[in-house]
């Protein structure tokens, strides 16, 4: 009997069901959406699916693909379209949806205006309460709502990744006291932001983004009353001002990014203790000062803390330690000093990417940073950090990313060693330290297997380029420019077969250029795309001023030799390497001619051969290189034509200066009679005929210079 009852419920659940299901839709909301998909331009393919049949339109919206009634009188609740590809307008049609509650029309190709007042207008006593219509190509302002209507009960509005401009609007918010998210990021709104959240002391609003677009003026102090505020994203704009001591009221703000602005003065002093609840706190890129409070400790959930190029100073407080959910800490670009030891890392134990570039920290490593075993990125690098690297380092066993740039470290033999035990190992810049010591050529230095950059350059290490790089196989990447490295380029350099990225510029380095050299395989390739997890870009590779990498594909196809003592030709076999974008050769003896075989690299963008001993012309096939931006062989003994037209156009006269044989425009530097050219070609008698009908010619008017036979060879060979 019991089973019996309960098959009984169910068979009468389900016939319920199939009976609300059954009901089809209205006439008329049938009728609002096919004027809204009359009005696209592209209509995704739903004309032709379930929204039509063989009769023409089906008969039951209710089943339409993305369409969802409910209510069980056939009303439509929702119309959910993401990602087809729809393009054209959105219809104001959808507004007579009577029933509708959430409409997402997210991620397509929509454009026009948003009809955000007839959507909202909606007869139903519920009302639509969730509008999602980000990355689309909306446009246009975004008016302000009447706010005489105070029955929206709209609680989601996701507008962001669009084109909309003008002011935003502030009254609007003041009619939606339902109102929980707001989106509104990647946009171009300008002007203040409003002030009219949170007006009431019942509203859940909790997320508000307002990133990247071009507001300016202060961060308005009435968010400290949005009581409930869990997210506040507002970076990448142009905000000014200090932060408001009321900001701090917003006790329950979990996430508050603010980066790239205009802020300036102290960083939350005492008052950061209020944000007890903060996981997230992004303020880096504005022009805060002072020093960190010891305070932060307090924030016993924050997990990234980000206060990057800012101009705050002073040493770190202790307490930081206190923050045992850490898994971020960026505070490069600023003024920080003191040592490391006075943070307990080991405490840390979350921690996965500490970024102090570009401060004045002093000392020498901790051991406790050590302890973070979660550790994949350590940047250390631009500081006053000095001593060697403890063995300790070998525990960071999750350790991907490592730069120690630009301090004063010592003993670059036991740097090595030591390192070498961390597997995992994929990015080693290490340059500008140890200064005057010899690169070390033992051949025990072995491991790195997962090695991609590498950089030793700017230590004045003497000696030559050691074997123990071509156990580096999966080397991209190596930096060994500014140093007094000599002898010759090894021909096991071809070994590198991951290798497309060299600069040995600015040592000692002799001999001839290697046909070893045209035989990489990532240069000679032409298709070299790299097949790397771009998660090793912890951090951003920095090179120089000008210079910053966020993946391995940013690093050009390059042989940089500039600044060496090499001899000879420039081998023929140079035009084996299909893929190379620059290629510099500058500022060594190379003598010859240049060879034509360099007129097939079809990706070269940059060609420096200056300051050397070259002969002959220019091979004016390397006009035929479109996509070369930069070129410069100043300062050789080249002569003839400057080639002319394509790219050539473009070159100033400071890529051919120091050549005094070189001719053409460019340098204003004639070429001589367009028939010049032709003599070369005359048989000798037609050739002598003419030099004595010019000695002739010139006697009779009484010019004697042109009697000088080697004027006459000039002109005729």
């Amino acid at each position: 009997m019991p089973l019996f009852s309960s098959t009984l419920a169910l068979v009468v659940l389900l016939l319920l069901s199939m009976a609300s299901r059954g009901r089809p839709c209205t006439d008329q909301e049938k009728s609002s959406l096919v004027r809204f998909i009359a009005g696209l331009s592209w209509d995704g393919g739903l004309a032709t699916s379930s929204w039509r049949n063989n009769n023409g339109t089906a008969a039951d919206c209710c089943s339409w693909e993305g369409i969802t009634c409910g209510g069980g009188g056939g009303v439509v609740t929702e119309v959910t379209l993401p990602g087809r590809g729809l393009r054209g307008p959105i219809s104001p049609a959808l507004g007579d949806l009577t029933g509708l509650r959430r409409l997402n029309l997210s991620h397509n190709s929509l454009s026009g205006k948003l009809p955000l007042e007839r959507l909202l207008k909606s007869s139903s006593p519920s009302g639509l309460v969730a509008i999602d219509v980000s990355f689309n190509r909306l446009e246009g302002e975004l008016r302000e709502l009447p706010s005489s209507n105070s029955t929206w009960l709209l609680q989601v509005l996701n507008i962001s990744s669009n084109q909309f401009t003008g002011e935003f609007p502030s009254a609007t918010w003041q009619a939606m006291d339902d109102l929980v998210v707001l989106n509104a990021s990647n946009n171009s709104f300008h002007g203040r932001m409003p002030t009219s959240f949170c007006i009431s002391s019942l509203s859940s609003f909790a997320v508000l983004d307002l990133c990247y677009n071009q507001f300016s003026g202060r961060i308005p102090a009435g968010l400290g009353n949005c009581s409930e505020l869990r997210v506040l994203r507002a970076g990448h704009n142009r905000f000014s001002g200090a932060l408001p001591d009321e900001l701090f009221n917003a006790s329950s703000l979990e996430h508050l990014s603010l980066p790239n602005n205009g802020l300036y003065g102290k960083f939350g002093a005492a008052r950061i203790a209020n944000l007890r609840n903060l996981v997230h706190l992004d303020l880096g890129g504005n022009g805060l000062d002072g020093k960190i409070p010891d305070s932060i400790g307090k924030l016993r959930r924050l997990e990234v803390l980000r206060l990057d190029h800012n101009n705050m100073s002073g040493e770190l407080p202790p307490a930081l330690s206190n923050c045992t959910n850490l898994m971020t800490v960026d505070l490069k670009n600023n003024y920080f000093s003191g040592e490391l030891t006075r943070i307990e890392f080991s405490a840390l134990t979350n921690l996965k990417t500490l970024d102090l570039l570009f401060n004045g920290f002093t000392g020498t490593i901790p051991e406790s940073i050590f302890s973070c075993s979660n550790l994949s990125a350590l940047r250390l690098a631009d500081n006053k950090l000095h001593g060697q690297i403890s063995p300790g380092i070998v525990n960071l066993k999750s350790l991907v990313f490592l730069s120690l740039a630009f301090n004063n470290f010592t003993n670059i033999t036991n740097t090595l060693h030591v390192l070498k035990d961390c597997k995992n190992l994929t990015i080693l810049l290490t340059n500008s330290n140890y200064k005057g010591e010899a690169m070390p050529e033992d051949e025990a230095i072995e491991g790195f297997h997962n090695l991609r950059i590498l950089s030793l350059a700017r230590c004045s290490l003497s000696g030559k380029i050691p074997l123990w790089l071509s156990k580096l196989k999966n080397l991209n990447v190596l930096f060994l420019q500014n140093n007094q490295l000599s002898g010759p380029i090894p021909a096991w350099i071809k070994s590198l077969k991951s290798l497309f990225h060299l600069d040995i510029s600015y040592n000692k380095l002799a001999g001839e250029i290697p046909t070893a050299l045209m035989e990489m395989p990532m240069l000679t390739a032409e298709n070299t795309a790299i097949h790397l997890d771009q998660s090793i870009f912890l951090l951003i590779v920095y090179r120089g001023t000008s210079f910053e990498y966020r993946t391995i594909s940013g690093f050009p196809n390059m042989l940089n030799l500039g600044y060496n003592n090499f001899t000879g030709a420039i081998p023929k076999e140079i035009g084996q390497l299909k893929s190379l974008t620059i290629l510099n050769l500058s500022s060594n003896s190379l003598s010859g001619e240049i060879p034509v075989q360099l007129c097939s690299l079809e990706n070269l963008q940059v060609l420096d051969l200056s300051n050397n001993l070259l002969t002959g012309a220019i091979p004016s096939d390397l006009n035929n290189l479109h996509f070369l931006s930069t070129i410069n062989v100043s300062n050789n003994d080249l002569e003839g034509p400057i080639p002319r037209g394509g790219q050539f156009s473009t070159f100033t006269n400071s890529s051919f200066q120091g050549n005094p044989k070189l001719c053409g425009n460019t340098i204003d530097r004639p070429c001589g009679s367009a028939q010049a050219p032709l003599v070369s070609a005359l048989t000798t008698e037609q050739r002598d005929r003419r030099i004595t009908f010019v000695i002739a010619f010139c006697a009779f008017f009484g010019v004697g210079v042109l009697y000088d036979q080697i004027v006459l060879s000039k002109y005729f060979g």
